[in-house]
């Protein structure tokens, strides 16, 4: 079964500038837990000690979400996690050979040992406790360094085995594959009989962060890393919205509130300073306006001629944008829905051409401009036939 794990709280505060209060992390993790988000993981507790009592605050709430945290493969991290009550712990270790190298100064051995020592004590200390193992920036580590370190890890107690593209290295397709990664180290862990979990965490920095999150999927990932506008480091990883979307529309999942979606965005980016792009996929505020006029004309007859995505499904409703790209067919439709439909044919166009004027000055006429503008030309045009 798939799941989704939601990284807004602990990936998206890694965003130059974001970071969430204590009350408004609370408010987010409930947000997630009622539109279903299977994973909710809420900070790493090492880090400061308001993380830490936030963590611990959102792992004793009443939740359908399992609830985690995030961890170094040390002792001290691992505890502090414990220690606020979490289901679910990610341990990360990445062993390249040049990372070992240059920064840990250290053989794989030893790594391997120190990554299995955590795993140990963690599941000592609760037995019941679900441990991802991450080979950080696992597709540009030598493959059988992240075989070695993967197997060592589930054999000590691992859940789950996460693969991290952590620059954003694999393009669909090509020889940097992620679904041939994922076929690749699932058929040499089930070829030891270990059947561990497959997540993926996959960053954006060449803007196929979904793409290879889905080709995951198809590969038989089982966990899928994604955070609120797809926030998180640099460029940051997979969007929530765009996943769920895609997953129920084109994968047959049916397991999120979709029309929750909006509300926890405009929360999220209110309270972290990052604006929703108009033309932002899914939620922005242009997903369903159409503009021009062959479009508006098209759609207002039958949507799906220029929608593969029904907004109702969001909790949404399509708009007809009006501006210098607007037609006649546009303006009947807007007209219609302001109980203005008995105008002229001179006065409609008359209307037509004043709302083309507004639009060549970047403006868009919106539904409730527009009655004002329709007044004015009946006033306008009732001047005029009595200066005759």
């Amino acid at each position: 079964m798939l799941q989704i794990l939601d990284s807004t709280l602990r990936e998206g505060e890694q965003t130059p500038g974001v970071y969430f209060d204590k009350h408004i992390k609370l408010a987010i993790a409930k947000m997630l837990d009622e539109i279903g988000v299977n994973i909710i993981e809420t900070g790493h507790p090492s880090v400061t000690q308001e993380i830490h009592d936030s963590v611990q605050i959102i792992a004793h709430e009443k939740t359908e979400a399992t609830i985690g945290a995030h961890a170094r493969s040390l002792k001290g991290d691992v505890e502090l996690a414990l220690n606020c009550g979490v289901d679910f712990i990610g341990i990360f270790y990445c062993v390249s050979d040049d990372r070992l190298n240059t920064v840990f100064k250290k053989e794989l051995d030893v790594a391997i040992a120190q990554i299995t020592e955590v795993i140990k004590f963690a599941k000592s200390k609760n037995p019941n406790i679900i441990i991802r193992y991450t080979p950080e920036d696992t597709v540009r580590s030598e493959f059988s360094n992240v075989v070695a370190a993967s197997v060592a890890a589930v054999k000590a107690g691992a859940d789950v085995i996460s693969v991290a593209d952590t620059t954003g290295y694999m393009i669909p397709g090509t020889d940097r594959s992620m679904f041939d990664y994922i076929s690749k180290l699932k058929a040499e862990l089930n070829s030891r009989d270990l059947h561990p979990k497959i997540a993926v965490h996959c960053h954006n920095d060449r803007g196929f962060a979904l793409a290879n999150a889905i080709d995951a999927y198809r590969a038989g990932a089982e966990i899928i890393d994604a955070s609120v506008l797809g926030l998180g480091e640099r460029a940051g990883i997979v969007d929530l919205a765009q996943l769920m979307v895609t997953l129920t529309t084109d994968f047959g999942f049916n397991n999120w509130k979709l029309d929750k979606l909006d509300e926890l965005y405009k929360f999220v980016s209110l309270h972290s300073g990052v604006p929703i792009p108009r033309n932002y996929p899914i939620v922005g505020k242009h997903a369903f306006t159409h503009c021009a006029g062959v479009h508006t004309h098209a759609a207002a007859i039958n949507p799906t001629h220029y929608e593969s995505l029904n907004p109702e499904l969001l909790g949404k409703e399509r708009t007809f944008s009006l501006d210098h790209m607007s037609g006649i067919a546009s303006l009947k439709y807007a007209l219609s829905l302001i109980n203005e439909s008995n105008l002229t044919e001179e006065l409609q166009l008359e209307v037509l051409n004043e709302v083309k004027n507004i639009g060549q000055k970047g403006k868009v006429v919106e539904l409730t401009e527009l009655p004002h503008i329709v007044h004015f030309i009946k006033q306008n045009y009732k001047h005029k036939q009595k200066s005759k």
